[in-house]
């Protein structure tokens, strides 16, 4: 299992609470959106009449563009996107945020020229996680079979999509109480932890 870690070549990332620190507040997003505080958001948003959908809509995308302008490095991404780049590995993102907004946290993180644009997949070019359409894209967008590829996530919707898909999954988390064992095939506190064993 290590040796796969060590010799695997592509890597597809969720972005917020994985390569950033938590920085969304969902209660309060769920609150100013008036969504039930189980519901999901994108779920949501996707079963309401057109007008207030777009309302909502705007909404959240304010809600997102204030979230990613604060932004802040989860621990040890830097060093692991360096040496993953320096390998010559080929680096994606699928994120529920959109495109715009996932482009403006790597811009704050100073990791945009790690990411092309085409290999960042949002909600908009894709169904959200836990659908695997975003990580699926990328896998033909690389020409390579799902087994050579790693999707790396902090949440379960992650897990879900990276096994959907036919990848290899680590879960990145330090909250003991947040274990998905059968959808993980290698878990680590922190991606400082991941970057010693590559």
């Amino acid at each position: 299992m290590l040796q796969f870690l060590k010799r695997c070549e592509y890597w597809i990332f969720d972005l917020d609470g994985t390569l950033t620190q938590p920085v969304h507040d969902f209660a309060y997003i769920r609150r100013e959106l008036d969504i039930a505080p189980d519901e999901d958001i994108l779920l949501h948003l996707a079963s309401l009449p057109d007008m207030q959908r777009r309302q909502k809509s705007e909404r959240l995308d304010q809600l997102e563009h204030f979230y990613a302008l604060q932004t802040k490095s989860a621990e040890g991404v830097d060093s692991l996107i360096k040496l993953l780049t320096r390998k010559q590995c080929r680096l994606g993102i699928v994120t529920r945020n959109t495109k715009v907004f996932a482009q403006l946290s790597l811009s704050v993180l100073q990791l945009s020229s790690h990411f092309s644009d085409e290999c960042i997949i949002g909600r908009d070019e894709a169904l959200p996680k836990p659908e695997p359409h975003g990580i699926q894209a990328l896998i033909s967008q690389w020409g390579v079979s799902a087994d050579d590829v790693m999707m790396v996530g902090d949440y379960k919707y992650d897990l879900l999509a990276g096994r959907a898909a036919g990848c290899r999954t680590i879960h990145v988390s330090d909250n003991d109480e947040l274990q998905w064992p059968a959808l993980t095939d290698y878990r680590f506190n922190s991606l400082s932890e991941l970057s010693e064993l590559l």
